[in-house]
């Protein structure tokens, strides 16, 4: 008798990360120029953003004071450590003017804007808004903080909270639009009903009632916002799911018995995320937007928060201090200019029919 032929098992399979689709779409979207630019500098400038306080800020980035060096960008010092006797936050802009800390060895370096978002320049000549100047390049908001200043912290703001909104609205956009033409039926239909229902609430009206009990502030607005914002994504990922829950490998999944979650997530949701992918673009632009005009209205972030929507109103307020408004709309324009070339070369990366065009 023949001895049995053992058969080994060959080395496993690993599937690569990404899927040479994915790479075809990733090389699609790196040579249209215009929008991988675009992503590049609204990327930079919002990494450097978060270092706002190292950019912009009245405080020393060090100090050196009678032998010792301090850092009060990092941590807080009371003023009588620099011999100004209160044990309060030093002023250290007065502080670096006067003669006894110069005669102390006193030195300090300060960030390239030396000004922070806060601070009012009551002391210039003449009553503020001041005109743009060598100490104040944009020059001053109406009660004389810099402007530069408040735009780099504003821009931090709106860019966080319109990335939240976009990252929250779009799970709930896939999540409720997934359930729905998963499951269809009854399901679908009561979701439906409550998706009508709950588009026609008056959203400003929701602000302002909520902001008038439980106070404005950044967590509430950015609730509101994604409560409202999911709906337009939810009705693309519906049709998604409604069309490829029926595709072949589909039905094969079921057959094997995996459950209704692993189908959703592993068999329908990664071949349903070109709705959701090219939507995001959009819904950063949309969660800029409606933080600006918020603010502007005077429904958003509570004063004296550094906003974009309260310098527009101020322009508004002050047609005699043009700079208020040139400095701001522009930079609004060319946030929401970078992010839409964005969202339009991913929706042309991932349109199957462009793959041979190039801009």
């Amino acid at each position: 008798m023949t001895a049995a032929t053992t058969i080994q098992p060959g080395p496993a399979v690993r599937r690569p990360w990404v899927s040479d689709l994915t790479r075809q779409r990733w090389g699609r979207f790196r040579r249209m120029k215009r929008a991988w630019w675009s992503l590049l500098v609204l990327a930079v400038s919002f990494i450097l953003s978060l270092g706002s306080e190292f950019i912009s800020n009245d405080k020393p980035l060090a100090l050196r004071y009678q032998g010792r060096t301090y850092f009060p960008i990092l941590r807080f010092h009371p003023a009588s450590e620099f011999g100004q006797g209160f044990g309060t936050a030093p002023d250290y802009i007065a502080l670096r003017q006067e003669p006894a800390f110069r005669e102390a060895g006193g030195r300090m370096i300060m960030p390239p804007i030396p000004w922070g978002p806060y601070r009012a320049h009551l002391e210039l000549a003449g009553n503020p808004p001041h005109a743009p100047s060598r100490q104040h390049w944009l020059g001053t908001d109406n009660t004389g903080r810099d402007v530069l200043s408040r735009l780099l912290y504003g821009y931090r703001i709106g860019m966080g909270f319109a990335l939240l909104l976009a990252g929250v609205s779009a799970g709930l956009g896939i999540l409720i639009g997934g359930i729905q033409g998963l499951l269809g039926g009854k399901v679908d239909i009561i979701a439906q009903r409550f998706i009508e229902i709950w588009s026609a609430l008056p959203f400003l009206y929701v602000v302002i009632l909520l902001g008038s009990i439980y106070g404005r502030h950044f967590a509430l607005l950015l609730g509101i916002t994604a409560a409202f914002e999911w709906i337009g994504l939810s009705y693309y990922m519906r049709g998604e799911f409604l069309r490829l829950k029926t595709a072949t490998y589909v039905l094969a999944a079921r057959a094997a018995g995996q459950s209704t979650w692993r189908i959703f997530s592993h068999e329908i949701l990664p071949n349903a995320l070109t709705p959701a992918i090219t939507l995001l673009p959009f819904l950063l632009v949309g969660g800029i937007s409606a933080l600006t005009a918020l603010d502007f209205l005077g429904f958003g972030l509570q004063p004296p928060t550094p906003s974009w929507g309260e310098l527009l109103r101020q322009a508004l307020e002050n047609l005699h201090a043009p700079w208020l408004a040139v400095t701001t709309v522009s930079a609004l324009f060319i946030t929401l200019l970078l992010a839409t070339l964005v969202g339009e070369g991913i929706r042309e990366a991932f349109d199957p029919r462009s793959g041979h065009r190039v801009e």
